[in-house]
């Protein structure tokens, strides 16, 4: 891939980072709630499910998902439902307590990262969105591995940086929320909610 044509992919990875989504909103949630440090493990479950779904349109997953109504449907289903069930326990969970440094306030960090990778794993359109998008950057006779590295590598480091920047912010501004945490967990959770049932009633 020549440099004028990564600047490119770059610039529409930023793009697409910078477009709203349950990922960043996941970020924004967890920095609040948890603190920047522990949400770096959200974070990282997300960019590590995003390259699974990279791989996956490089692999030819996406078109296979597109062409098949029934396997969408499946995986869109279960993506919609692991969004309203984060949005329902968001609802739920008592007001915010931020205690960052604090072990005992912080989630596991394998949780963190499980539902980071979880949330950017179930969608389907996204799936199908790289399986369009890729093929526009990929250099033809340079092997899967390669363009995994420079387009997977390149969007997956937009994302971290982005997400850490939300998620920082979010800790910055946690003190102020938690006069309001109550508010602020009925809020993202209706969110999440309304993001699920987007991807619920989406087609192909």
């Amino acid at each position: 891939m020549s440099l004028e044509l990564w600047l490119v992919y770059f610039l529409a990875a930023l793009g697409l980072s910078l477009t709203p989504g349950p990922n960043g909103l996941l970020a924004l949630t967890h920095g609040a709630s948890y603190g920047l440090r522990p949400t770096a493990c959200t974070v990282l479950g997300g960019a590590l499910g995003f390259l699974v779904l990279i791989a996956a349109s490089l692999a030819g997953m996406g078109a296979l998902l597109a062409a098949s109504e029934r396997a969408f449907n499946i995986a869109k289903w279960i993506g919609a439902g692991y969004l309203v069930y984060l949005g329902v326990r968001l609802w739920r969970a008592p007001a915010i307590s931020i205690f960052p440094g604090s072990g005992q306030q912080a989630r596991k960090a394998s949780r963190l990262f499980r539902q980071g990778f979880i949330v950017a794993v179930s969608n389907p359109k996204g799936l199908i969105f790289f399986a369009a998008f890729l093929p526009q950057f990929m250099t033809p006779g340079v092997s899967f591995f390669v363009n995994l590295a420079v387009l997977g590598g390149t969007f997956v480091l937009v994302e971290i940086v982005y997400e850490l920047i939300l998620a920082g912010l979010a800790e910055h501004l946690a003190p102020g929320l938690m006069r309001y945490g109550r508010w602020f967990n009925r809020v993202t959770g209706t969110a999440f909610i309304g993001i699920g049932a987007a991807l619920a009633s989406a087609s192909k």
